[in-house]
C-alpha cells in the first residue's frame, strides 16, 4: 500500500545530504570530543564548526548555542534555570503550550517553587498580548519568566517574539520562547530579538532524532542542567552526541539555503488542501488563524462528528495516510488535544492535524481528499 505521510510536525524524514555529513561519524570518527589525541580533536572540531554554522545561521554568538538531546531536554533546562538561577518565582504560559512546557511549569507549582498564571487565549487561538500585560503588572515586583511557544505544534498560530520580548522588557521579565516547530522553518535573527532562551529540535526539519539546541542569550546565566564532566561549555554534562550534531547543522543549513523556496512550495499546498477540504467536505471548519498569522507547514481540520469520523484517525490510518489529532507527544493518551479544547471545545467536531514538508505533493492531496470523502 502506498503510504502517504501527512505529520511532518510530527517528525521528518533525514535528509540524505544530513545522512552523508553524519555518516563519518558514526563509522571512523568516533573519537570521544573530550579526548585529547587526533581521534578526539577532529570529533571536537566537528562539534565546534557546527556551532559556529548554527550561531552564523541564527545570526547568534556561538557561545550562546548548547546542543541538547531536543526540544523538550531545552525548555527544561532553561525553564529550570530561570527559576533556580535567574531568581523568577512566578511564570507565565498559555494553556496551549507543549507539554514540554506545561508539565514542567506544572511540576515546579506543585512543588511550590513558582506561582503560575496562564495568559488568555482569543478565539482565533492566538495569545492575548494584552492579558499578558495584565498579568505582568499584576505579578510585579515578583521576578516572572514568560514562557510562550513561537508557532504552536497543533494549530500553527505564530505567536509575534518581538511584540512579547519588548513587553517582557518592561517589566524585566525573563523571555523563553518554545521555537521547535520554527527553527529551521523561518528565518532567525536572534542578536535583534528580545529573547533569552529558544529550542530547536533537529529531527522537525529533516534532521536526526535525538540532537535539539538551546539558545542561552549572552545577558543571562543558568547553570548545567545535568551535571557530571565539563562539556557544552559547562552547560551539559555527558559525552556529546557527535553524529547528532553534525546532522543539526547540515540540516539547519540546508533548510536555510532552500527557505524561500520551500516556504512557497509548502504553503501552496497547504492552502491547495484547505481549498480542496472546503470544497468536497461538507461544515469542514479551520482551527486557530490557519489563513492568517500561521505557519505554513500545518493545518488542522475540524470534521463533523458522526458514526464514520470518530475513528476518523484509525481509518486513515488503515487506508495508509499518517495524520495527527495532536501532539505526536500525547497520542497515546487517549482525553483528546489540550489545545483544540482551549479554542474550539465543541463536542460535534472531530480535529485532525495535517502537517507538510517539500516531499508532499498536490496529487498525494487529491488522494488524501478521495479517501476522507469516503471515510466521510
Amino acid at each position: 500500500m502506498n503510504r502517504l505521510y501527512f505529520d511532518t510536525a510530527a517528525t521528518t524524514a533525514l535528509d540524505s545530504q544530513v545522512l552523508d555529513a553524519m555518516l563519518p561519524y558514526l563509522q571512523s570518527k568516533f573519537g570521544n570530543p573530550s579526548s585529547i589525541y587526533s581521534y578526539g580533536r577532529e570529533t571536537r572540531l566537528a562539534i565546534e564548526n557546527a556551532r559556529k554554522s548554527v550561531a552564523r545561521l541564527l545570526n547568534a554568538h556561538p557561545s550562546e548555542i548548547i546542543f541538547t538531546s531536543g526540544g523538550t531536554e531545552s525548555s527544561n533546562t532553561a525553564i529550570f534555570g530561570a527559576v533556580r538561577d535567574l531568581g523568577c518565582t512566578h511564570i507565565i504560559t498559555s494553556p496551549i503550550e507543549h507539554h514540554a512546557t506545561l508539565h514542567t511549569v506544572e511540576y515546579l507549582d506543585k512543588r511550590d517553587e513558582v506561582t503560575v498564571s496562564y495568559v488568555n487565549i482569543l478565539p482565533n487561538g492566538h495569545t492575548d498580548l494584552k492579558h499578558l500585560e495584565q498579568l505582568l503588572q499584576e505579578a510585579a515586583p515578583a521576578k516572572t519568566l514568560v514562557t510562550l511557544m513561537h508557532a504552536n505544534n497543533e494549530i500553527g498560530n505564530i505567536t509575534d517574539l518581538h511584540a512579547v520580548g519588548e513587553i517582557c522588557k518592561q517589566f524585566q521579565a525573563i523571555f523563553h520562547s518554545d521555537t521547535v516547530q520554527t527553527v529551521g522553518h523561518f528565518p532567525f535573527d536572534l542578536r535583534n530579538t528580545p529573547v533569552h532562551f529558544i529550542t530547536g529540535s533537529a529531527h522537525k526539519f529533516h534532521g536526526p532524532k535525538g540532537a535539539g539546541l538551546l539558545y542561552v542569550n549572552e545577558n543571562v546565566q543558568i547553570q548545567s542542567f545535568l551535571h557530571g564532566g565539563g562539556q557544552e561549555r559547562n552547560m551539559r554534562a555527558g559525552t556529546e552526541n557527535v553524529y547528532g550534531i553534525v546532522g543539526f547543522a547540515k540540516a539547519l543549513e540546508l533548510a536555510s539555503a532552500n527557505y524561500e523556496t520551500d516556504s512557497s512550495y509548502i504553503r501552496s499546498v497547504k492552502l491547495y488542501l484547505a481549498e480542496q477540504l472546503q470544497q468536497h467536505i461538507p461544515a469542514v471548519t479551520f482551527n486557530g488563524d490557519s489563513f492568517g498569522n500561521s505557519n505554513y507547514t500545518v493545518l488542522n481540520v475540524s470534521f463533523p462528528k458522526s458514526e464514520k469520523s470518530e475513528m476518523l484517525l484509525m481509518n486513515l490510518d488503515m487506508n495508509g495516510i499518517c495524520a495527527s489529532g495532536g501532539s505526536a507527544c500525547t497520542s497515546g493518551a487517549q482525553q483528546g488535544s489540550h489545545v483544540i479544547r482551549a479554542i474550539n471545545n465543541n463536542p460535534n467536531q472531530v480535529a485532525v492535524r495535517f502537517s507538510f514538508c517539500r516531499h508532499n505533493t498536490r496529487e498525494e492531496v487529491d488522494q488524501l481528499v478521495e479517501k476522507l470523502k469516503v471515510l466521510i
